[in-house]
């Protein structure tokens, strides 16, 4: 199955769940819904096997010194 033309109608979903946070909400609700919405993506991406949370958070500490 192609997910391709389902991109739009999910774009449209979200950019309208954040219009309704931020008309009802105020700024902050709108933040929210931003966030919580971008941490779905994420998560669905790795569950679905696009997205390598590992390999994200170990180039995330190869910065870091060791003592």
């Amino acid at each position: 199955m192609d997910v391709r033309p389902l991109w739009p109608l999910v774009g449209l979903s979200f950019g309208a769940a954040l219009g309704f946070a931020g008309a009802f909400g105020g700024f902050g609700a709108f933040f929210i819904v931003l966030f919580l919405g971008a941490l779905g993506f994420l998560a669905g991406r790795a569950v679905e096997g696009d997205l390598d949370l590992k390999q994200l958070f170990t180039s995330m500490n190869t910065g870091r010194r060791s003592r």
